[in-house]
């Protein structure tokens, strides 16, 4: 194999991760994010709780914050055939696909914004490889 050639100032690798899902059951679906929630901070009361994890933003970023994904499951393994869903898991949900793309020498790294990101964090420049 031959060695990788860098530029001088480096390279930029990006990883654009997207992950369906679709949610069946609402219920077990906020149960299963308050119940993340309350794994990854213990020493909140259980009648805050609630109020955390209030709505689908709320809960889909406590599911990413336990698991990395919205699913524990490993990327690819539970998508079924379209327009099936799976109705008997315990989180509600129901993997509807997902996919990962390289995105090489993005001109400018999410870093490079400092606190105030890029207006569209996904818009493919127009100049970057892929």
């Amino acid at each position: 194999m031959d060695e990788l050639e860098l530029p001088a100032e480096g390279m930029t690798i990006s990883v654009w991760h997207r992950q369906d899902v679709v949610v069946v059951d609402p219920e077990r679906f906020m149960a299963a994010a308050r119940a993340a929630f309350r794994q990854l901070h213990p020493d909140v009361p259980e009648q805050a709780v609630a109020e955390h994890v209030a709505d689908v933003h709320d809960a889909a970023f406590a599911l990413l914050d336990l698991h990395g994904r919205l699913t524990p499951d490993p990327p690819g393994t539970t998508a079924g055939l379209p327009g099936r869903r799976f109705a008997d898991r315990p989180d509600g949900l129901s993997p509807a696909g997902d996919h990962v793309e390289i995105v090489l020498d993005v001109p400018r790294p999410l870093q490079d914004y400092g606190c105030f990101g890029p207006e569209n964090a996904f818009a493919r420049p127009a100049d970057s490889p892929s």
